[in-house]
């Protein structure tokens, strides 16, 4: 007899009880009725809550209210419609064939969900990476603990609002605090837990999942190189690492975390980064309104401390490096010249400081960043198709965007996620349904099979039927 533990001592024990208690009937809801959930969702985002969604990442880090409409809102909005669309076909039988040797019999597996699940979501983008796996486990039929990042309290206080007026808590509920909730909520036994955030809290997080043999989907980030050859459109490059880069003053797990540049073309491309910058957020960052802030002091710290690295390196300041602890405001930032042993080049960056290094042979920039970590992401700007392929088949990571960043996160028809360091499982469309699946394999016996014909006594006539059935089929 299996003995079943409790923890009494857990604050959060009866939440999750009430959920695991409640997961079997909403593991049973119909098509219809999981499309009704993520309708109410969606109007809540994109309608009831819309403006209030925007003025407390407004107050929580300075996000501009069309950052917030392209990066928060519509991602999560386009996950719903995405879903919707296709969630009738991810919850039909899939049949599936099934091998002579088997005769008299039929296959197919079926999409069950795993039951009650954790999802424990960061501050960059607490919207979009707190409801954007919960639209995936609704999808699927789960239960939900929804535990967002201390760091944004205004968005996680209108989330809270949103979840509480939406659902019942034995279906899904949010809990605020800090890191210590984290870290009680973890010590239960949840059947999946969806994390996103570093290596450093994703290596903890799996830890504690192994205690219960929990399946983990880990969204993490690190150093996403990006490679400029000398067949590249400058312009057109400059102008798209310089928006990948400093979107959300740089707080992104995709953005270009470091550029690679062929030396030929260094100067050319810094001095139209510096005007495309400039195009962005004119000569003065700080009194843009498209340009946001450092999320707070912890942050704005570190940051302020790698370029301090970097100049006592002798690093070369290309453009920016301006900061003002008063608002935890960091000057869009490219500093080139670094030595290997930078701070810049050992950890994900995280914030508007974007490292250049330069190459005379692509085997070089190849070897540098096979000697990294995998990426989560890595970029290449260039119209020679031989190189693309060069790159692509001689490098490993996450995601690839050919002259482009970033904007591969859009695509709900592609898997989202990391490998290794950067990350474990995929997220987006019918890879984040799947996340939140267990795929359970069905197989129907409908009359006499031919392995009846092999039970024992084993026989002369029983091994020659062996020996043909291993030979063809």
């Amino acid at each position: 007899m299996t003995e079943t533990k409790t923890y009494p001592e857990n604050k959060f024990w009866s939440l999750f009880e009430k959920q695991k208690v409640n997961k079997y009937r909403v593991g049973n809801s119909s098509y219809k009725q999981r499309i009704k959930k993520l309708n109410a969702v969606k109007k809540a985002v994109e309608f009831t809550y819309r403006d209030r969604i925007k003025q407390a990442l407004h107050d929580d880090f300075k996000k501009p209210f069309t950052e917030t409409d392209l990066t928060e809102i519509y991602p999560v909005v386009s996950e719903i419609k995405f879903a919707k669309k296709y969630l009738k076909s991810w919850l039909k039988k899939q049949k599936v064939k099934t091998p002579f040797s088997l005769i008299g019999s039929s296959s197919w597996y079926k999409y069950e969900p795993k039951g009650v699940c954790l999802i424990i979501s960061p501050w960059n983008f607490p919207l979009n990476l707190t409801f954007g796996p919960l639209v995936s486990a609704i999808a699927a039929g789960n239960t939900v603990i929804l535990k967002p990042s201390e760091m944004t309290p205004n968005i996680s206080g209108v989330m809270a609002e949103i979840v509480k007026e939406l659902f019942d808590e034995n279906e899904v509920a949010l809990v605020q605090g800090e890191v210590e909730v984290s870290q009680e909520l973890l010590k239960l036994p949840f059947n999946h837990i969806f994390f996103t955030g570093s290596p450093a809290v994703g290596r903890i997080v799996m830890k504690s999942a192994a205690q219960h043999l929990t399946s983990v989907t880990l969204e993490l980030g690190g150093k996403s190189p990006t490679i400029v050859d000398k067949s590249a459109n400058i312009k057109s490059a400059a102008q798209k690492i310089a928006w990948g880069k400093f979107m959300n003053n740089g707080q992104i797990c995709v953005s270009p975390d470091y550029l690679f540049i062929h030396e030929d073309i260094k100067a050319d491309f810094v001095k139209e980064f510096k005007l495309q910058l400039n195009s962005f957020y004119s000569d003065d960052a700080s009194m843009s309104q498209s340009y946001c802030r450092i999320v707070n002091e912890k942050h704005y710290t570190r940051l302020v401390e790698h370029i301090e690295n970097a100049k006592q390196l002798k690093a070369k300041i290309d453009v920016g490096g301006q900061t003002d602890s008063r608002e935890n405001y960091i000057e869009p930032t490219v500093i080139s010249d670094l030595p290997d042993e930078a701070s810049l080049l050992q950890e994900e960056i995280f914030g508007p400081i974007l490292p250049v290094k330069t190459y005379a042979a692509m085997d070089e920039a190849i070897t540098y960043i096979n000697s990294k970590e995998k990426p989560l992401a890595l970029y290449i700007y260039s119209k020679n198709k031989k190189i693309v392929n060069q790159i692509i088949d001689n490098t490993r990571a996450g995601s690839t965007c050919i002259n482009n960043n970033v904007i591969q996160y859009s695509n709900h028809h592609l898997p989202f996620g990391g490998t290794n360091n950067s990350g474990i499982g995929k997220s987006h469309g019918i890879f984040g349904f799947q996340e939140f699946s267990n795929m359970r394999s069905v197989l129907k016996q409908h009359t006499k099979g031919s392995i009846e014909l092999l039970f024992p006594p084993y026989n002369n006539l029983k091994q020659k039927i062996v020996d043909l059935t291993i030979k063809w089929f």
